[in-house]
């Protein structure tokens, strides 16, 4: 049980992480929040590479941020953790390992622009992580700000309930300030001051004000029963339900708290710090972390008196050692304690307890329940790893990782570095779980595959600042999938091998046809009708797990094959030579024989493309998408910007931003998110495949 002053404490913790599509601020938000709260004493600016949150060296010069950084500051009682994380879509697996380890968010959104394709991506992941929100609409000194079409864009693409609390003073360049619409209070930053101001609403803005007002509480009324119930006795809502309300439809997830601000003119963050204490969920309000042991589900209280569970999910090798993010979800962590590393089942030992400040941290001789910390000491801990007590082992959920689809060949300019590049390649891929280093059996190069082409660019470039490697990289490749179009059924194969001694018999009958599903990503599926146990349950394990080892390698191209359904209909086995490894020979020579017998067809990775030009530049930018084979699937004009929207091969991406600056001078910007799998046009099939 949780004494009193446990418990206070827990709720003393916010664990957030800010989120946003890129350029829409989330690092200006950060450093203000590390500023307001005396963490750091000077602001950093990004457009100065003096932040704290982008420390890395590529981080400044490309002024985006690459890796999720952890941060720390005290507000009004409370420890805020805080997690910068990544708004380039090539990044998202940073925002998913966070989110994984996350009590709440805050998602920042552009006033001008709204929900933009890299929002909308990680706002569905934060949705999938049952992780609560707060929205916070910045750049409001913008030409163009309109906090309402920010908001209509919440509701309209993201399908979520907005709840706006604040009412801006003042448009665009005469933002200077909001009407805190459940304190009726105008909260206004007077230039050069630095300081906010509270005073009366103003009188131009009474009448709106209180239309606002009522319109929050209605909003309100229809989600929470005692807010309807106050509602109806009186026609408003008092300000203490209309906060308990807030708090707990955030927490549930049913609505999601707007406010409004400029983080860059420092207007709005104190606003923003006192809703994510009013609203946003401590460690002690979110469910116990569930985990498994030997298949049976138990679960973890944020109790430093139960057994220790800790979530490793970030791992960075430092000049002071390698050190493992981690999120502790129960127990306490001190200094030199032996831990149980799940993924290896072997014990480590915790040299050095740190609390992180981006690149900077200080020592700390334990950790509890609620905590996000670094440690020194273990040595095999992977993302994704659980450490927990030897006396009460539990492996938690870890977080997924994203399949490579791009690739570049990397090798070494210099003979005698090719023992160093292998060694600086295995530990990019032990920081970041999205690189994925191999070898081409057919040429022997070594491939270096990620989720875009500036992840690999990134990737390189660490080999060369960081390691002082010099290497060549080949021209970037797409993982290509391969599907079924028509299948095959009755397919018979025997699988028997003798060859002294007890042999090997397996008979099996598949029928293999397509797995409908959008894009090509419906993987695979497996069943079996078999009746009268003529293929034991083990054995039919067996031949489903042949099967999914056939998928590795496609007829076409050698390619890993998705979207089969496969079935198995009928078998035989012998009295003395069948067993599991037979029939797991048969379900993976039988799926390839029958796969070479479908019609097969070839899938690319595709993306969705948001391009941003100037009016009088959309002709160019159709014709080249319409050559890089995209489809344009919207296309809208606002203020004499045009934005449109299309799907165009990954492949065909490739220097595609060199070549938008030239057709717009300069004055292009485009997004991109992954969007699936499409067939390949049967004209580019041979080449794709190398036939």
């Amino acid at each position: 049980m949780r004494t009193d002053l446990t418990l206070r404490a827990l709720k003393a913790v916010r664990n957030l992480g800010i989120l946003a599509h890129v350029d829409a601020g989330k690092t200006t938000v950060t450093e203000r929040i590390l500023f307001l709260t005396g963490a750091v004493h000077k602001r950093g600016e990004v457009h100065e590479g003096t932040t704290v949150t982008d420390f890395d060296s590529q981080e400044r010069d490309r002024g985006i941020t690459i890796f999720a950084a952890a941060v720390s500051c005290d507000w009004d009682g409370h420890r805020i953790n805080l997690i910068d994380t990544p708004g380039h879509v090539d990044f998202a697996d940073e925002v998913t390992r966070s989110l994984r380890v996350l009590d709440g968010a805050v998602a920042v959104f552009d006033a001008v622009a709204g929900v933009e394709p890299q929002s909308e991506a990680v706002w569905r992941e934060a949705d999938r992580h049952g992780v609560p929100r707060l929205a916070f609409v910045n750049k409001m000194d913008r030409a163009g700000a309109d906090l309402d079409s920010a908001v209509a864009s919440i509701r309209e693409r993201l399908g979520a309930t907005p709840l706006v609390v604040q009412l801006p003073i003042g448009r665009e360049e005469g933002f200077e300030g909001v009407v805190d619409l459940v304190r009726m209070r105008a909260v206004v930053w007077p230039p050069d001051t630095g300081a906010h101001e509270e005073r009366q609403v103003p009188e131009a803005l009474r009448a709106e004000a209180l239309r606002r007002r009522r319109a929050l509480d209605e909003a309100v009324a229809e989600l929470h029963p005692q807010a309807l119930e106050e509602y109806c006795a009186g026609s408003a809502v008092s300000e203490a339900t209309l906060r308990a309300a807030l708090r707990e439809l955030t927490h549930a997830g049913e609505a999601v708290v707007v406010l409004c601000g400029s983080a860059y003119r420092n207007r709005g963050i104190e606003p923003l710090l006192q809703a994510v204490v009013a609203y946003l969920p401590s460690p002690a309000d979110v469910p116990a972390v569930r985990g498994t042991i030997d298949g049976t589900e138990q679960e973890r209280a944020a109790d430093p008196a139960a057994p220790l569970a800790a979530l490793a999910f970030k791992v960075h090798a430092a000049p002071t050692g390698r050190m493992t993010y981690l999120r502790i979800y129960s127990g306490v962590l001190r200094k030199g304690d032996t831990v149980l590393d799940m993924g290896v089942r072997r014990t480590e030992r915790v040299g050095r307890i740190l609390r992180v400040q981006a690149d900077r941290h200080t020592e700390t001789d334990v950790a509890v329940a609620g905590d996000i910390v670094a440690v020194i000491g273990p040595k095999s801990a992977r993302a994704g790893t659980t450490l927990c007590a030897p006396s009460a082992p539990l492996v938690l959920e870890p977080p997924t990782t994203a399949d490579p689809v791009v690739s570049v060949a990397v090798e070494a300019r210099l003979g005698q570095d090719t023992d160093r590049l292998a060694s600086a390649l295995a530990r990019l891929a032990e920081e970041d779980p999205s690189l994925v280093v191999r070898t081409d059996p057919e040429t022997g190069q070594t491939l270096l595959s990620g989720l875009g082409e500036l992840h690999l660019e990134v990737a390189v470039e660490k080999l060369r600042r960081d390691r002082g490697l010099e290497v060549s990289v080949g021209r970037p490749q797409v993982s290509y999938r391969e599907t079924v179009v028509r299948g095959v059924a009755g397919l018979v194969y025997r699988h028997v091998k003798q060859d002294g001694g007890a042999g090997q018999f397996a008979h099996v009958v598949l029928d293999v046809e397509p797995l409908d599903a959008p894009d090509g990503e419906a993987g695979f599926a497996f069943a079996s009708t078999v009746v009268g146990g003529r293929v034991p349950r083990e054995f039919v394990r067996a031949v489903e797990a042949g099967c999914r080892d056939a998928l590795a390698e496609g007829p076409l191209g050698g390619h890993p094959v998705t979207g089969v359904r496969v079935t198995l209909t009928d078998g035989a086995t012998h009295s003395k030579d069948s067993s599991e490894l037979a029939f797991r020979a048969a379900g993976r020579f039988g799926l390839r024989e029958a796969l070479r017998s479908c019609e097969m067809r070839l899938l690319e990775p595709v993306a969705e493309v948001t391009v941003t030009v100037p009016e009088d530049s959309v002709g160019a930018v159709l014709g080249d998408l319409a050559a890089r084979r995209g489809r344009v699937s919207a296309s809208a004009t606002r203020g004499g910007t045009a934005v449109v929207t299309a799907t165009v091969p990954l492949a065909e991406l490739f220097g595609y931003a060199s070549r938008l600056r030239g057709r717009t001078q300069g004055r292009g910007t485009f997004t991109t998110r992954p969007a699936g799998y499409a067939e390949v046009p049967q004209s580019l099939t041979a080449a794709a495949t190398g036939q």
